[in-house]
């Protein structure tokens, strides 16, 4: 089955083309990054009207690349949510009429989804079951995965997610939009140690997040600083890895707790917090002690993408699902609550 995947959720545009024989064969985004840069943040009416200007000419060069012709396309995968619904609804809509026009099916994809299943696109994917560590700007979850839709929700955070602490964390550091790349970058070069902030809720038992109060601790820091005039790049780059230790320590420690409450020894993570390289290396040596094993897809699947919605749009394609005529979307939509395969 050749399936075409729309992304639209939030500010980035994705298309691909998923052959349920061959693998990906094209996928192609467009990022609103320096669409967005100059607000400090997402814009929703912005980012619709720019899915709006992008998704055809994506379209457009994914058959490209692929070699492929329109009428090729069995079936269309778009995401329903959860995400901004403006964004939302543009994906929708436009998938929805392709499938009308060319008489093909349509399924709406629930976008984090997509994310945990992304690392199913590598050579050597996860097997079921597992514990997945979903971190992104919008969500930090904790996951057991028994399959495709069996999903049953261990934890997630009870204000802030982990990407959001780190955007949000930049910002008040007077760093550009985004803030978790910028923030990962100053860290390469802090001082470990020199600031020290906590772990949130690992004093206690349970798999929830917080991650407010940390965001709280990182602005503390960088209010004394300014006071006692000690606004270097070295304090900048000090309080940055301080930071990322204490988001990426807290993660580990809630998926070890994870692994060890299951009785599972695989983990994947996914979302675009997954790319971060100190949470890698911190989970890769994790997993080592517990002879386990650590699964996440390529930087470039990591953050939203029109494959990983190509991918899990095919596989409840497969199974037999799929959508009316109906163009519905959903902005909060849980996990849990989606039909196993």
């Amino acid at each position: 089955m050749l399936v075409l995947g729309l992304e639209t959720s939030c500010d980035e545009t994705g298309v691909a083309l998923y052959d349920s024989e061959h693998g990906l064969l094209a996928d192609a985004l467009f990022s609103q990054i320096d669409l967005h840069r100059v607000y400090g943040g997402v814009v929703p009416e912005l980012a619709s009207r720019d899915h709006v200007k992008r998704m055809l000419p994506l379209i457009r060069q994914v058959l490209a690349e692929a070699g492929r012709e329109a009428t090729d396309i069995q079936a269309v995968a778009y995401t329903a949510g959860p995400g901004l619904v403006g964004a939302l609804l543009v994906g929708a809509s436009c998938a929805q009429a392709l499938a009308f026009a060319w008489g093909v099916p349509a399924v709406g994809v629930h976008h984090m989804e997509g994310h945990l299943l992304a690392p199913m696109l590598e050579e050597q994917p996860p097997q079921f079951p597992f514990v997945a560590l979903l971190v992104s700007g919008g969500h930090t979850q904790l996951v057991r995965v028994d399959g495709i839709g069996r999903y049953e929700l261990l934890g997630e955070s009870i204000d802030d997610a982990a990407g959001e602490a780190f955007d949000k964390t930049a910002k008040l550091m007077g760093l550009p939009y985004p803030g978790g790349p910028e923030i990962a970058r100053l860290a390469e070069q802090g001082v470990a140690g020199r600031f020290k902030f906590p772990r949130p809720m690992t004093d206690r038992p349970g798999l929830e997040f917080s991650f407010s109060g940390l965001k709280t601790a990182a602005l503390n820091a960088w209010q004394q600083c300014q006071q006692a005039g000690d606004l270097t790049e070295q304090t900048r780059c000090d309080i940055a890895r301080g930071f990322q230790e204490a988001v990426v320590d807290t993660l580990t420690i809630k998926c070890q707790r994870a692994l060890k409450q299951t009785g599972l020894c695989s983990l994947v993570i996914a979302g675009g917090v997954s790319a971060n390289q100190a949470l890698r290396q911190s989970l890769e040596q994790m997993l080592a002690g517990l002879k386990g094993q650590v699964f996440y897809a390529r930087p470039r699947f990591c953050t939203d993408n029109g494959a990983m919605i190509a991918y899990a749009g095919c596989q409840r394609l497969l199974a037999g699902q799929h959508e009316g005529l109906a163009i519905s979307v959903q902005a909060r939509w849980p996990m849990d609550s989606l039909p196993p395969l």
